[in-house]
C-alpha cells in the first residue's frame, strides 16, 4: 500500500508553517496538491505529491529533511517573529543566513543569551519543548547576592513561589568573584517563563548575566553571539 500523510503534517515537514497554521491555510484555499486546491481538513497526501503555496512548489518525499540549527542568541533580541514594539528580533538577525521558514524551540528572554535551537519543523519543536521529553536545559549564571548550602538545598529539592511549583534544579560550579558576585551553573528540565530569575529573586539574588549552554543533546560549544550553524544530527523525529 502506498503510504500517505496528513496534509497539515506535510506542510509542517516542508517548513511551510506549523500544523495549526496549516489548517487555516487549507481552509482558506491557499494550498494546492498536484494543481488541485484542497480545502478539507484531514486531507491526506502521498509521498511524491507536489504541493504549492504562495506560488512556490514543494515536493513531499521521505527525504524531506527536518533541519535544526544551533544559534547563539545575543542579549537584547526578542525571540519572536513580530514584536509590537518593533524591537529587534532573533528572526531579523538570522533572515540573511536561513532562507526558509523557521521557528525557535522555546525562547530566551530579552536579557538572556546563549543556545537557542532553530528548526524548520513544528513537530520537532513541540517534542523538544515537551515536559514529557524532559530535555535538560543548562545555564551559566552570573549573580550578585549571597548563596549558601541552605539555599542550594531548597533549589535542589524544588520550591513553590506565589503558588507556582518549580521542579528541583541541579546546582553546580559556584565561582565567587569580587564582593558578592558569583557564577553558578543551573540545570533545569522544565524551563518555565523566566524561571531562573524568579528563583534567584526569591532569595534576594540578582541575576546579572544568563547564558544557556545546553538544550537536551545540543551544546553551545564555541559559538559566538550571533553565530548560527546547522546540526549534522537531529534527534527525536
Amino acid at each position: 500500500m502506498t503510504e500517505t500523510i496528513r496534509l497539515n503534517k506535510a506542510l509542517s515537514i516542508l517548513g511551510i508553517c506549523s500544523r495549526r497554521d496549516a489548517d487555516r491555510l487549507i481552509q482558506t484555499g491557499e494550498i494546492t496538491v498536484n494543481k488541485k486546491t484542497i480545502t478539507a481538513l484531514g486531507s491526506k497526501v502521498y509521498y511524491g505529491d507536489q504541493i504549492t503555496y504562495n506560488d512556490k512548489l514543494y515536493t513531499l518525499t521521505k527525504a524531506s529533511k527536518i533541519k535544526v540549527w544551533k544559534y547563539y542568541k545575543p542579549n537584547g533580541l526578542i525571540t519572536t517573529h513580530r514584536d509590537e514594539k518593533n524591537r529587534p528580533t532573533v528572526f531579523d538577525n538570522i533572515k540573511t543566513k536561513i532562507s526558509e521558514r523557521v521557528i525557535s524551540v522555546g525562547r530566551l528572554d530579552l536579557n538572556s543569551e546563549g543556545l537557542l535551537l532553530i528548526t524548520n519543523n513544528a513537530d520537532f519543536a513541540r517534542l523538544a519543548e515537551s515536559p514529557k521529553t524532559a530535555w535538560e536545559r543548562k545555564y551559566r549564571v552570573r549573580c550578585f547576592g549571597t548563596i549558601n548550602d541552605a539555599i542550594i538545598k531548597q533549589l535542589e529539592s524544588g520550591i513553590t513561589i506565589s503558588g507556582i511549583c518549580y521542579a528541583p534544579v541541579e546546582v553546580n560550579t559556584i565561582k565567587t568573584g569580587d564582593g558578592k558576585n558569583f557564577w553558578i551553573e543551573l540545570t533545569l528540565r522544565e524551563g518555565k517563563n523566566r524561571e531562573i530569575r524568579k528563583l534567584m529573586n526569591y532569595f534576594d539574588i540578582q541575576v546579572n548575566k544568563l547564558i544557556r549552554t545546553k538544550y537536551g543533546p545540543y551544546e553551545l560549544g564555541d559559538l559566538k553571539p550571533g553565530q548560527i550553524i546547522q546540526c549534522k544530527k537531529n534527534f527525536l523525529i
